[in-house]
């Protein structure tokens, strides 16, 4: 399970940014979490999201996403699998 930290925020903002998506956190009446801007790279999180709805949203994203593996380094392949590999056992 992923740890509800600022560390977890930002590895996930890092592995976005790699894979060529733009991470925003804009004000908003919409829902908490994170959505994607119709198919662009441009990902929208809520500003006012506390920390764990932030974690989850992009997470969820990632594990929906399909991101082309040569773009990420080792490390965060590793990590982008382990977040797959996290749905597959809920």
């Amino acid at each position: 399970m992923l740890p509800l930290t600022t560390h977890s925020l930002e590895k996930l903002e890092m592995l976005l940014k790699t894979a060529g998506y733009k991470v925003r956190y804009e004000k908003g009446n919409f829902k908490t979490g994170a959505c994607l801007l119709q198919n662009s790279k441009i990902i929208v999180i809520n500003r006012f999201s506390n920390l764990e709805s932030k974690i989850l949203g992009l997470a969820e994203l990632l594990q929906n996403l399909e991101i082309d593996h040569d773009l990420l380094d080792e490390k965060q392949n590793a990590f982008l699998f382990q977040l797959k590999q996290t749905k597959l056992q809920l």
